[in-house]
C-alpha cells in the first residue's frame, strides 16, 4: 500500500479539497515515477486508479475539454476502466453520468479522436465533436460540489486510498 504521512495529508486538507486530493494523487504518481504504464498499473489499487483518473479528467476537461483529455492519451484510462462506476460510489453521481455519456461518444469515434493530429487538426476537432460541449458545460456547473463529495468519501475511507504514517 502507498504510504503518506498523516500530518502532510492533514495540512493539505486544511488547504481545501483540491489540495487534499492532489497530495494523494501526487503520491500515486510518485509511486509510478510519473509514468503510468501496463508494467506498473498493479502498484495502485482500484480506488487509487479511480482517484487518479478523476484528477486527469478534472485537469484535462478544465484546460481543454474532452478532446484534449483524449488527445493527451487519457481517454482509455478514464473511459475503458470503471472510473464512472467508482465516482458514483464516491458520491459524484452527476460526474459519473457525464463520463458515461462522453464514453459513448469516445467509443463511437475512438480511432478519429485518438489519431495523431497537427495543431490545426486538433483545433478542428472541437468543431467536429461539439457534442462534448454540453457535457463539459454540465461538468463545470457541478465540479465543485462533486469534487467535494469525492474528497469527503476519500476522507471517510482513507484506508482505501493510502496507508497513513505517523
Amino acid at each position: 500500500m502507498i504510504q503518506i504521512r498523516e500530518d502532510i495529508l492533514a495540512a493539505a486538507y486544511t488547504q481545501g479539497m483540491d489540495e487534499f486530493l492532489k497530495v494523494l494523487t501526487d503520491t500515486y504518481l510518485d509511486c509510478v515515477n510519473n509514468d503510468l504504464s501496463a508494467e506498473n498499473m498493479e502498484k495502485l489499487s482500484g480506488y487509487q486508479h479511480a482517484l487518479l483518473a478523476y484528477r486527469f479528467f478534472q485537469e484535462e476537461v478544465n484546460q481543454g475539454g474532452f478532446v484534449q483529455l483524449i488527445q493527451n492519451g487519457y481517454g482509455g484510462y478514464v473511459f475503458d476502466n470503471p472510473t464512472a462506476k467508482a465516482l458514483k460510489l464516491f458520491g459524484a453521481v452527476e460526474t459519473a453520468k457525464i463520463i458515461y455519456k462522453a464514453a459513448a461518444i469516445y467509443h463511437a469515434h475512438q480511432a478519429e479522436l485518438e489519431r495523431e493530429t497537427t495543431d490545426d487538426e486538433f483545433m478542428s476537432m472541437y468543431v467536429d465533436f461539439e457534442e462534448f460541449d454540453d457535457l463539459e458545460e454540465a461538468y463545470f456547473l457541478i465540479e465543485e460540489e462533486e469534487t467535494a463529495c469525492i474528497a469527503c468519501f476519500v476522507k471517510k475511507n482513507i484506508e482505501d486510498f493510502v496507508d497513513l504514517m505517523s
